[in-house]
C-alpha cells in the first residue's frame, strides 16, 4: 500500500512527510504509527533496535506508557532522493510528575511506496519544570497550524 508523498522528495513533499509523521506520533496510537513503516523496517532508538511492525508497536506501547502527556514537534533538516533528516523535540512527564523535554535527530530512508524502511534516532532528555513547558495544545488534536515550530520557539 503506497503512503504518499513518495520519493524522490521535493522540499514541499519532505515537509509534508515530516508533518504527517509528527501528527501520527502525537496521536500516541502505536498501530497507526506503525503503518508508516515497512513490514521489515529497522530502527535505532536510543539503546533499542526494533525490527518490523510488531516490535515497533511493542516499543511504542512501552514508550507512551512511561512518557505521559507526550507532545512532539518535528522539523525538516535536510532531504535528498528517498532520505529525510529531521530534528525534533517533545515534552512529557513521568508517573512521578517530573517533566522533560527530549531533543533529537532522526535519519529516515523510504522505499518506493513511501514507507519508511530505516529510522535512526539519537535522543537526549533535559529535565524541565512544568513552568518551562512550551507545548500546550489540546493533546487530542494535532498541533495547530499556527503553533510555533522548533525554530520559532528557539529550540
Amino acid at each position: 500500500m503506497a503512503r504518499p508523498p513518495l520519493p524522490p522528495f521535493t522540499r514541499e513533499t519532505a515537509i509534508q512527510k515530516v508533518r504527517m509523521a509528527e501528527d501520527a506520533w502525537n496521536s500516541c496510537d502505536p498501530e497507526r504509527v506503525s503503518l508508516a513503516y515497512t513490514e521489515d523496517s529497522q530502527w535505532r532508538n536510543r539503546a533499542e533496535f526494533p525490527k518490523g511492525r510488531a516490535q515497533i508497536v511493542a516499543f511504542l506501547q512501552r514508550k507512551w506508557a512511561r512518557e505521559l502527556d507526550y507532545r512532539l514537534i518535528k522539523e525538516l533538516w535536510a532531504f535528498e532522493g528517498n532520505r529525510i533528516a529531521v530534528r525534533f523535540a517533545y515534552e512529557w512527564h513521568d508517573d512521578a510528575g517530573n517533566w522533560f523535554r527530549s531533543y533529537g535527530n532522526e535519519n529516515w530512508e523510504f522505499d518506493a511506496e513511501g514507507l519508511m524502511r530505516l529510522r535512526y534516532a539519537s535522543i537526549n532528555d533535559l529535565p524541565i519544570t512544568a513552568a518551562d513547558r512550551k507545548y500546550h495544545w489540546d493533546r487530542s488534536k494535532p498541533r495547530p497550524a499556527d503553533h510555533p515550530g522548533l525554530s520559532d520557539l528557539g529550540l
